[in-house]
């Protein structure tokens, strides 16, 4: 009997639509140090019908964009709704690396008050990226009081 989640995989898997999911790829595995397990051509031979990507212990699926079936990138609908996290050991130098790789800044890495350093990316295809780095554990009550000191200090909303 085969396992219901295939090998490799875990119960949630995030599949990015791109317009050129070849060029995607490329991108990942430069800024992500993403590896790839398989690829699967389009009806025109150059697309990307279906591929694979491992990045550390998770994997993601890509496609290239079909709009004739329903299936478009985040370019083509003006932007994203999803920001896609990433946990690594060094946001830093992921977030330097995915830059250096073409990705737009979005949010430097900064220590948060929920206890992980953070930092937010844009891939050239249009998908968010928040990368962390998880630095201190921390209890619901802590966050919560963490939380309302930071949002004061922001000049947020006040308790």
């Amino acid at each position: 009997m085969a396992n219901p989640i295939p090998e490799g995989f875990r119960a949630i898997t995030p599949h990015l639509i791109v317009d050129g999911a070849g060029e995607a790829i490329d991108f990942y595995t430069k800024a992500f140090g993403a590896k790839e397990v398989m690829r699967m051509p389009g009806p025109d031979g150059k697309s990307v019908m279906h591929a694979e990507l491992d990045i550390n212990d998770s994997r993601i699926m890509i496609a290239d964009q079909y709009p004739d079936m329903g299936t478009q990138g985040p370019k083509t609908i003006g932007g994203t709704p999803v920001c896609i996290h990433f946990y690594c050991d060094d946001v830093d130098g992921m977030v330097k690396q995915a830059t250096e790789a073409g990705a737009e800044l979005l949010m430097p890495p900064m220590d948060m008050f929920w206890g992980d350093r953070y930092g937010k990316v844009k891939d050239p295809f249009g998908h968010e990226w928040s990368v962390a780095t998880h630095t201190k554990d921390m209890t619901p009550q802590e966050i919560g009081v963490a939380a309302d000191e930071f949002m004061k200090n922001m000049g947020g909303c006040e308790s």
